[in-house]
């Protein structure tokens, strides 16, 4: 039977990876709510492209904007992608070091620990760059002058 102290201090051990899955799940919603603005901007390019007869000039100004709209797409999957596989790899770390800790009663912790954690931050930092490239496309695309 294993000492409650002991369950206490396993709990604890395997509980503090687990704020960083919390910012994650903060930013896969951040990162969905980016995602559906983008899908939804270009569905409304695109039907305004359909309905209406437009000018090259205005034909051109719509087909940039939609790669920057796809460009931005890319960019917030990737980041969607880091974000799932560094809590998949936080998750197998949490697991790991609960499992170490009660099974033994002591910590037995292997080298894949460290593998599963550094895997999950380097993952984190990959969404994060991931995400602010997507932003500087956003913010560059924008006309920041105005229209004469």
């Amino acid at each position: 039977m294993m000492n409650p102290g002991t369950l206490s201090d396993s709990i604890q051990l395997a509980v503090a990876p687990v704020f960083l899955l919390t910012a994650v799940a903060g930013m896969i919603g951040a990162l969905t709510q980016r995602l559906a603005r983008v899908i939804d901007r270009a569905r409304v390019i695109h039907k305004e492209m359909s309905q209406v007869t437009l000018k090259d000039s205005a034909k051109e100004a719509y087909q940039d904007e939609l790669k920057n709209i796809m460009t931005r797409g890319r960019f917030i999957n990737v980041s969607m992608i880091f974000l799932v596989l560094c809590a998949i790899m936080i998750g197998l770390t949490v697991l790991e070091l609960f499992f170490a800790e009660t099974s033994s009663g002591k910590l037995l912790v292997s080298s894949f620990v460290l593998y599963t954690f550094v895997s999950g931050i380097a993952s984190f930092i990959f969404a994060l760059i991931s995400l602010l490239f997507e932003v500087l496309i956003a913010s560059y695309s924008i006309r920041w002058k105005p229209h004469d």
